[in-house]
């Protein structure tokens, strides 16, 4: 979606309006739109977002986000996987859940394109993939369990101590 198009619409409105007025008011309004150009885009972005949000609290199961691409807002439009989707270990954990949580996770870009070639090699989704990662991290001995602050066999203490 291109917001330059709105924005010339805008524009051409304070133009038309000021056609009648003198040259010096014609001149402000045009100095005016160069100046709120950023703001009106980022008002336009706020529009699509809370249309977007309001669009996602009337649908069952899908999400209607708008994300920034090259600096142009599209629409990305989401559904919930269909059941049985997600796989062992994580299906397993999740046994006994009611549904699913949404959450947003935020990764640096390498690491999103990392995640992204992961769950294509395995020919799943990257939500897919992602529960069957944190699932499999979870369930691993000695990972995602809180530390007990107790030192046992197998843990070391490396360095030098004074007297």
């Amino acid at each position: 979606m291109e917001l330059s198009d709105y924005v010339e619409k805008l524009r051409g409105e304070l133009a038309s309006i000021t056609r009648f007025a003198g040259e010096d008011v014609a001149r402000a309004a045009e100095l005016l739109t160069e100046a709120l150009d950023s703001s009106v885009r980022l008002i336009l972005l706020d529009v699509l977002s809370a249309a977007a949000a309001d669009i996602t609290a009337r649908l069952d199961d899908t999400v209607v986000e708008v994300r920034l691409a090259d600096g142009e807002p599209a629409f990305v439009v989401t559904t919930a996987p269909p059941e049985g989707e997600y796989d062992e270990p994580a299906a397993a954990a999740a046994e006994g859940d009611p549904g699913t949580a949404r959450l947003t996770l935020r990764l640096p870009e390498s690491l999103k394109a990392r995640v992204e070639a992961a769950a294509a090699r395995d020919g799943v989704s990257v939500n897919t993939w992602l529960v069957r990662a944190a699932g499999r991290s979870l369930d691993t001995p000695g990972r995602g369990r809180p530390a007990t602050g107790r030192w046992g066999p197998g843990q070391r203490i490396t360095g030098f101590a004074r007297s």
